[in-house]
């Protein structure tokens, strides 16, 4: 993951398409195709193909199934990450986790269980 000069987040699959900021609150079911980024909070259920990132300060209360997940926030419930799962050093994970590739920073608070699954 790197950042342009003009503070967008690029990915493995393009620029971040969508962001919920700091302020934004939603309650729902989210389904997405193109890389979303969420910066505020999140309860409900997460369900896509595409490439999430929540970002340090972030709270989501969600069961998430995505291709890629990177968690720099907060996340209770359970995470399924297809291809690949990404902990930053602030992230912090309450709830089970399966992913085909983990890769978790020093600092990463997780409480669960783990499951390596084949992609």
């Amino acid at each position: 993951m790197s950042k342009k000069n003009n503070q967008s987040i690029v990915t493995e699959h393009g620029v971040i398409a969508t962001v919920l900021g700091k302020e934004t609150s939603f309650n729902g079911t989210l389904n997405f195709k193109k890389p979303l980024q969420i910066s505020g909070e999140f309860k409900g259920e997460i369900i896509s193909e595409g490439h999430l990132v929540i970002s340090e300060g972030a709270r989501v209360q969600a069961n998430i199934k995505a291709h890629t997940v990177i968690v720099g926030g907060m996340v209770i419930g359970n995470v399924t990450a297809t291809h690949r799962l990404e902990m930053l050093t602030t992230g912090k994970v309450q709830g089970n986790i399966k992913t085909a590739k983990l890769q978790i920073a020093d600092g990463v608070v997780f409480d669960g269980n783990c499951e390596m699954i084949q992609s």
